[in-house]
Protein backbone atom coordinates (compact mmCIF):
# COMPACT_ATOMS: atom_id res chain seq x y z
CA UNK A 1 0.00 0.00 0.00
CA UNK A 2 1.46 3.32 -1.11
CA UNK A 3 0.27 6.13 1.17
CA UNK A 4 0.08 9.48 -0.63
CA UNK A 5 -1.69 11.72 1.88
CA UNK A 6 -2.82 11.78 5.50
CA UNK A 7 -4.90 14.58 6.95
CA UNK A 8 -7.40 15.28 9.66
CA UNK A 9 -9.78 18.16 10.20
CA UNK A 10 -12.78 19.42 12.11
CA UNK A 11 -16.08 19.49 10.29
CA UNK A 12 -17.92 22.79 10.17
CA UNK A 13 -21.64 23.44 10.10
CA UNK A 14 -22.99 23.61 6.57
CA UNK A 15 -26.39 24.70 7.84
CA UNK A 16 -27.54 25.96 11.22
CA UNK A 17 -29.70 22.89 11.89
CA UNK A 18 -26.92 20.31 11.38
CA UNK A 19 -24.49 18.81 13.87
CA UNK A 20 -21.30 18.58 11.79
CA UNK A 21 -19.40 20.73 14.27
CA UNK A 22 -19.48 17.82 16.74
CA UNK A 23 -17.35 15.62 14.45
CA UNK A 24 -13.86 15.28 13.04
CA UNK A 25 -12.71 13.48 9.92
CA UNK A 26 -9.44 11.64 9.46
CA UNK A 27 -8.44 10.73 5.90
CA UNK A 28 -5.80 8.54 4.25
CA UNK A 29 -5.30 8.52 0.48
CA UNK A 30 -3.38 5.56 -0.88
CA UNK A 31 -2.76 3.33 -3.85
CA UNK A 32 -3.49 -0.36 -3.42
CA UNK A 33 -3.05 -2.92 -6.20
CA UNK A 34 -2.81 -0.10 -8.75
CA UNK A 35 -6.06 1.51 -7.62
CA UNK A 36 -6.25 4.97 -6.03
CA UNK A 37 -8.39 4.94 -2.86
CA UNK A 38 -9.36 7.25 -0.03
CA UNK A 39 -10.41 6.04 3.41
CA UNK A 40 -12.39 8.36 5.72
CA UNK A 41 -12.99 7.97 9.45
CA UNK A 42 -15.67 10.13 11.00
CA UNK A 43 -15.60 10.30 14.78
CA UNK A 44 -16.94 12.37 17.65
CA UNK A 45 -14.80 15.48 18.23
CA UNK A 46 -14.91 14.99 21.99
CA UNK A 47 -12.44 12.13 21.57
CA UNK A 48 -9.76 14.69 20.65
CA UNK A 49 -10.04 16.10 24.16
CA UNK A 50 -9.62 12.70 25.79
CA UNK A 51 -7.18 10.99 23.41
CA UNK A 52 -4.63 10.40 26.17
CA UNK A 53 -6.97 7.61 27.35
CA UNK A 54 -6.46 5.79 24.03
CA UNK A 55 -2.68 6.04 23.92
CA UNK A 56 -1.13 4.35 26.95
CA UNK A 57 2.53 4.93 27.82
CA UNK A 58 2.70 8.12 25.82
CA UNK A 59 4.62 11.07 27.14
CA UNK A 60 2.74 13.60 24.99
CA UNK A 61 -0.76 14.05 26.42
CA UNK A 62 -1.90 16.90 24.17
CA UNK A 63 -1.79 17.94 20.52
CA UNK A 64 0.38 17.97 18.57
CA UNK A 65 1.39 14.36 19.15
CA UNK A 66 4.71 14.87 17.34
CA UNK A 67 6.31 17.07 14.71
CA UNK A 68 7.84 16.20 11.35
CA UNK A 69 9.73 19.09 9.82
CA UNK A 70 7.49 22.09 10.21
CA UNK A 71 4.29 20.00 10.25
CA UNK A 72 2.62 19.35 13.57
CA UNK A 73 0.89 15.96 13.59
CA UNK A 74 -2.32 15.96 15.60
CA UNK A 75 -4.51 13.18 16.94
CA UNK A 76 -7.10 13.68 14.18
CA UNK A 77 -4.44 12.91 11.56
CA UNK A 78 -3.56 9.60 13.23
CA UNK A 79 -7.01 8.03 13.50
CA UNK A 80 -7.50 6.82 9.91
CA UNK A 81 -3.97 5.47 9.44
CA UNK A 82 -4.20 3.62 12.76
CA UNK A 83 -7.52 2.09 11.71
CA UNK A 84 -5.90 0.88 8.46
CA UNK A 85 -2.94 -0.54 10.35
CA UNK A 86 -5.11 -2.40 12.85
CA UNK A 87 -7.67 -3.59 10.30
CA UNK A 88 -6.15 -3.97 6.81
CA UNK A 89 -9.55 -5.03 5.43
CA UNK A 90 -10.56 -1.35 5.71
CA UNK A 91 -8.54 -0.84 2.51
CA UNK A 92 -11.67 -2.07 0.73
CA UNK A 93 -13.93 0.41 2.56
CA UNK A 94 -14.48 4.08 1.80
CA UNK A 95 -15.51 5.19 5.28
CA UNK A 96 -16.26 4.15 8.82
CA UNK A 97 -17.89 5.92 11.73
CA UNK A 98 -16.60 5.60 15.30
CA UNK A 99 -18.99 6.69 18.03
CA UNK A 100 -17.73 4.98 21.18
CA UNK A 101 -14.55 5.39 23.19
CA UNK A 102 -14.23 1.62 23.41
CA UNK A 103 -14.16 1.20 19.64
CA UNK A 104 -11.63 3.98 19.15
CA UNK A 105 -9.47 2.62 21.99
CA UNK A 106 -9.49 -0.84 20.37
CA UNK A 107 -7.83 0.56 17.24
CA UNK A 108 -5.10 2.32 19.22
CA UNK A 109 -4.42 -0.71 21.40
CA UNK A 110 -1.02 -2.18 20.64
CA UNK A 111 0.01 0.44 18.07
CA UNK A 112 3.48 1.90 18.46
CA UNK A 113 2.65 5.61 18.06
CA UNK A 114 6.28 6.71 17.83
CA UNK A 115 6.76 4.42 14.80
CA UNK A 116 4.03 6.34 12.94
CA UNK A 117 6.46 9.23 12.67
CA UNK A 118 8.22 7.20 9.96
CA UNK A 119 5.12 7.38 7.74
CA UNK A 120 4.83 11.14 8.11
CA UNK A 121 8.56 11.59 7.48
CA UNK A 122 8.21 9.61 4.24
CA UNK A 123 5.29 11.80 3.18
CA UNK A 124 7.23 14.95 4.10
CA UNK A 125 10.43 13.99 2.25
CA UNK A 126 9.18 11.83 -0.64
CA UNK A 127 5.51 12.75 -0.99
CA UNK A 128 4.60 9.11 -0.34
CA UNK A 129 5.26 6.18 1.97
CA UNK A 130 5.28 2.48 1.06
CA UNK A 131 3.55 0.58 3.87
CA UNK A 132 4.82 -2.95 3.44
CA UNK A 133 3.54 -4.53 6.65
CA UNK A 134 1.14 -3.05 9.20
CA UNK A 135 2.72 -5.43 11.74
CA UNK A 136 5.80 -3.18 11.81
CA UNK A 137 3.72 -0.55 13.60
CA UNK A 138 2.36 -2.80 16.31
CA UNK A 139 4.13 -2.94 19.65
CA UNK A 140 5.93 -6.22 20.05
CA UNK A 141 5.01 -8.14 23.20
CA UNK A 142 7.85 -8.26 25.69
CA UNK A 143 9.07 -11.75 26.46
Amino acid sequence: MLITEIRGYELEKAQSNTSEDFFNRSVVSFEDAGEQRTFHVLYIRYFDETFAEFIPNMQQKEDPIFQVGDRQITFKELVAIICLIKNPSFRQRKRIYINTKEELASYFEGVNISMLKEIFEGLQHNGEYQLTSPLNFLAQPSS
